[in-house]
């Protein structure tokens, strides 16, 4: 098969562009090296929707970063993320730098930001009493918000394949060539995929996908610039109610402290500069200083309902720039490179632009039955007693709680599994329901739900994994029961 357009990456922004790509009479297949969307730089960030102040006046990365909040709202209402603009604060806590806050916001009014303003000291503690003591001056940013990282992703790729998106995972890029058809030759570790169009959006490997297709001179570096995070009970979620910044430095926006959307307090990310692209295993050090950085601007945290420590890895490019369009002397290959923070904000306007690009390229035209809307997974504790009970009555698997911390029932493991691009990990159910993100951590509920991904996909044991790939939980068996497996 010849696909008129092959995205290499499922993760938020190759889902943004596979979902906008949708809209139009073409044939696009997603590439993932990984077992599901969502499994690389996307899933392991503040799940901030940042409001614009902080790229450089002009910069593609201001212009997308505003353009992207402002499509938040309509965005997550049709697809069903949850999101909430509860705010940001960037927190001065030397006098002598006051005049950083003024530069912050003098950059956001061009970049077009609204509802800027300048808190005093006073001001801000009213507003948010477990600000540092040392608190002299604060940004204050309405329109920022937060937003799961996952469902933002799961939701756009699902969507995009109920309009007729082919996604193929467990399937990593190796080589690509431009053949004497003048097509794309792109060879995996499972064969050969052949497309008119390629587009580049592979996260922090996008600078070794670049480099494949590129002329000597034009070839990027990326460098994985790692982030260690802490997340809290939610017990803690109520301890501040904006996202709370430090003033940025060269190395990013700084360790902030931020409610999240489900009710749990995340404190990161560090900022280090690493050599290996899959590095997001935590250090102790990375750890120390994030709760050292972040007591310097908000008091009091509890450090002690940590539930969880993870890392995550950014795409950095030296220009801190995001790289869009056409490569140099490799016709329609289409880069989406170098896509670091503010990327989850610009995700949308990301979509918007490369399926721009591409329809002026390719001519498309827009389908006439395209599915814009889509139903997340029912959760039962948003409805009525009445119609909860109601739903058991009629679906039994609503009322058997397999994930006690989050109060997670079988019937929307089952739904995460049967929906389009359907949850076949422990990782993946988690992302889409939930199950596990409590403050056991999966420590109860990984049997019941490895029993459900069994029965459900027919998988053994032995081939149910964490999160795809050797991350299998069961290796062997040790015996087996007179009359069935044990």
């Amino acid at each position: 098969m010849i696909y008129d357009v092959i995205i290499i990456g499922a993760g938020v922004s190759g889902a943004a562009i596979a979902r906008e790509l949708s809209r139009y009479e073409a044939n696009v297949c997603v590439l993932e090296k990984c077992e599901d969307v969502c499994e690389g730089t996307s899933k392991a960030n503040s799940g901030i929707v940042h409001a614009g102040y902080d790229a450089p006046a002009g910069s593609l990365m201001a212009k997308l970063n505003v353009r992207g909040n402002e499509m938040m709202d309509d965005f997550c209402r049709d697809l069903d993320i949850p999101f909430k603009r509860n705010g940001s604060m960037v927190v001065c806590i030397h006098k002598e730098e006051l005049s950083g806050l003024q530069d912050l916001y003098d950059r956001g009014i061009q970049n077009g930001v609204k509802g800027l303003k300048i808190l005093t000291r006073e001001e801000a503690l009213k507003m948010e009493p477990n600000l540092s003591d040392n608190v002299e001056g604060v940004l204050y940013a309405p329109t920022a918000g937060i937003i799961c990282p996952f469902k933002l992703c799961i939701a756009m790729a699902e969507n995009a394949n109920v309009n007729g998106v082919e996604f193929r995972f467990n399937t990593k890029v190796e080589d690509i060539k431009k053949g004497e058809d003048d097509l794309w030759h792109i060879r995996t570790n499972n064969g050969e995929c052949v497309s008119r169009y390629v587009v580049n959006a592979a996260g922090v490997y996008s600078g070794q996908i670049h480099n494949m297709v590129c002329k000597d001179d034009d070839k990027i570096e990326i460098t994985p610039r790692r982030g260690d995070y802490c997340l809290l009970d939610k017990e803690a979620g109520n301890h501040v109610s904006h996202t709370i910044f430090p003033q940025p430095t060269s190395l990013g926006k700084g360790v902030l402290v931020t409610p999240t959307v489900h009710g749990n307090l995340l404190v990161g990310p560090t900022a280090e500069d690493i050599d290996d692209y899959e590095g997001v295993n935590t250090t102790a050090d990375g750890i120390n200083d994030l709760i050292a950085k972040a007591n310097d601007h908000v008091k009091n945290l509890p450090m002690r309902k940590v539930i969880t420590s993870f890392a995550g890895l950014r795409a950095h490019e030296p220009r801190h720039e995001f790289i869009i369009g056409e490569v140099k002397g490799a016709k329609n290959f289409i880069d989406c490179a170098a896509i670091e923070s503010p990327g989850l904000t610009s995700s949308p306007a990301i979509g918007e632009m490369v399926a721009g690009i591409l329809k002026d390229m390719m001519g498309l035209k827009a389908k006439s039955n395209w599915i814009g809307k889509r139903k997340d997974i029912l959760n039962p504790s948003d409805l009525s007693i009445e119609d909860r009970n109601d739903l058991i009555k009629k679906n039994p698997a609503y009322g058997n709680i397999i994930c006690r911390c989050e109060s997670i029932s079988e019937g929307e493991i089952i739904d995460s599994i049967h929906r389009p691009l359907g949850a076949r990990s422990l990782d993946g159910v988690k992302r889409r329901t939930r199950a596990g993100m409590g403050r056991c951590q999966a420590g109860f509920c990984s049997p019941k739900t490895m029993e459900i991904l069994h029965r459900e996909l027919g998988l053994k044991y032995e081939e149910i994994t964490k999160c795809g790939g050797r991350s299998n939980i069961v290796i062997q068996r040790t015996k087996n029961q007179k009359g069935g497996e044990c």
